[in-house]
């Protein structure tokens, strides 16, 4: 399913990040602009691979819904509000985006893939870069969270951290990363992630 997500305005940001909220959803359509040199659209999530790879005998492939707590409700901030009476200018608006903020930041881990050897599709955002060469970075579930769009709940962001730093990574490119994923809590300026992982192998995406 796709959603159409561009927002702007206090109550649309609300409105926006509500309908992120349903996670298992792609978004396209926004009006915020992917890369000129990417295919991808804003929201979109990449399709989990088609068949075994030789990194899967070793990596437990793993979709990003893995990552959320079954019992996590990502919405419960606006249980009781309705959107569509709030206008711009209502206080209520930015309220219940400060109380989303806040439930998305601290949104609880699943404890069960704590030590796992995971191989999982998604976006990166570099965090430490020098010159061409990139030594850590978040790993999103969608095109343009983080940049584009406000960044996903802690539990759909995995900070990376590489044994060796790789050149011409850029911002937003599709990669599999591979590696043992840990519960570890960080603050970046581009959103707060719930897993860390020392990426051990990092690979163009591919379906296959």
């Amino acid at each position: 399913m796709r959603i159409l997500a561009f927002f702007s305005g206090p109550i649309a940001a609300v409105a926006g990040l509500a309908l992120l909220a349903a996670l298992p959803l792609s978004l396209a359509g926004s009006s915020c602009a992917a890369d000129a040199r990417s295919d991808y659209r804003v929201g979109d999530r990449l399709s989990p691979s088609k068949s075994a790879t030789a990194p899967a005998a070793v990596y437990q492939e793993t979709p990003w819904d893995a990552l959320i707590p079954k019992d996590w409700d990502p919405q419960q901030a606006f249980k009781g509000l309705d959107l569509r009476t709030l206008k711009d200018s209502d206080p209520r608006a930015m309220e219940a985006l400060q109380r989303l903020r806040e439930s998305w930041d601290n949104a609880p881990v699943e404890q069960s893939l704590r030590g796992q050897r995971i191989r999982i599709a998604g976006f990166m955002v570099p965090l430490e870069k020098k010159g061409d060469e990139v030594s850590e970075f978040l790993l999103v579930p969608y095109f343009g969270a983080c940049i584009h769009v406000p960044p996903p709940p802690a539990n759909q962001i995995i900070h990376v951290i590489l044994a060796k730093p790789l050149k011409g990574l850029q911002s937003m490119d599709a990669v599999w990363v591979s590696g043992a994923l840990a519960i570890t809590r960080s603050d970046s300026p581009w959103g707060v992630s719930g897993y860390r992982m020392q990426g051990e192998l990092v690979t163009p995406y591919s379906k296959r």
